[in-house]
């Protein structure tokens, strides 16, 4: 606790969170999806329930809050790296593998907000068993409702439904490399590698392990795109608790990144 108080003249609470929110251009009715980072914000009185009430209070029942869920454990242990697991144990883990329930199936990797936030009242998760999300408000069911099994992070995902509807991305502590928006641009893009994923799906009541179609993703440059996409483009730049924040248009985002991407191929021909 001391060291995330320190640095702080006053504590965080709901009510300091959703003045800060408001302003930074977070407002009534808004869609946005939120990528966040507890530890960058300072002692919170109440912690990740504390952010998640004051983004609710700004957004109002008018608004959309949406976050990732993805749940990455529940893949293909040929691609685990940290740590990999024995070539010999790849099969027996794709049997016995749980399948994906979006009411239990915990988040992984993306934080204690969006852990929290999936379990909120109101909140319902798309059925993707990798790649899901959550989402509360006026238009969760749009959003997350016929999430596709291929192409997780493409036109066939809640992405696509964000883009559509002109929604916001709010990084709140977080950097551009964990940026989803971005993903939606990778299937965009004329130059991809397709690749074969796995996960366990609940089907007729049992847990079966399904292969589906999808990209190979190349997180390792959105810190760039982020970077340039700064320089030429309207990004509000402001403070939650100590947090760096964020504030931009998912689709001017997703727009840039796409351009960005195309270039790359064309001038690295790789």
């Amino acid at each position: 606790m001391e060291k995330t108080m320190k640095g702080l003249k006053t504590p965080n609470t709901v009510q300091s969170l959703t003045l800060e929110l408001e302003n930074i251009g977070v407002n009534k009715g808004m869609v946005i999806l939120v990528h966040s980072s507890l530890s960058s914000i300072g002692w919170v009185n109440g912690g990740e329930v504390a952010v998640i009430q004051a983004l609710l209070n700004v957004l109002s029942e008018d608004g959309t809050l949406v976050m990732p869920a993805h749940s990455a454990v529940l893949s293909d242990p040929a691609h685990w790296e940290a740590p990999p697991v024995p070539k010999e144990w790849w099969q027996t883990i794709r049997d016995t593998m749980p399948a994906f329930h979006k009411a239990y199936t915990p988040t992984f990797g993306i934080g204690k907000i969006p852990e929290i936030f999936r379990s909120f009242p109101g909140v319902i998760r798309s059925e993707h068993p990798d790649v899901s999300f959550c989402a509360w408000g006026k238009h969760k069911e749009k959003i997350v409702h016929n999430h596709e099994l291929e192409n997780g992070l493409g036109e066939g995902s809640p992405l696509q439904q964000l883009y559509d509807m002109d929604a916001h991305v709010l990084l709140l502590g977080a950097g551009y490399d964990g940026n989803t928006c971005f993903h939606l641009a990778e299937y965009k893009i004329s130059k991809k590698k397709v690749i074969k994923k796995g996960a366990p799906l609940e089907i007729d009541g049992n847990s079966k392990w399904q292969e589906f179609v999808d990209i190979e993703t190349r997180e390792e440059l959105f810190e760039s795109i982020g970077e340039a996409f700064e320089k030429n483009n309207q990004v509000i730049l402001g403070k939650i608790g100590k947090a760096q924040t964020r504030l931009f248009k998912l689709r001017e985002g997703v727009d840039f990144a796409q351009t960005w991407l195309e270039n790359y191929d064309k001038t690295s021909n790789k």
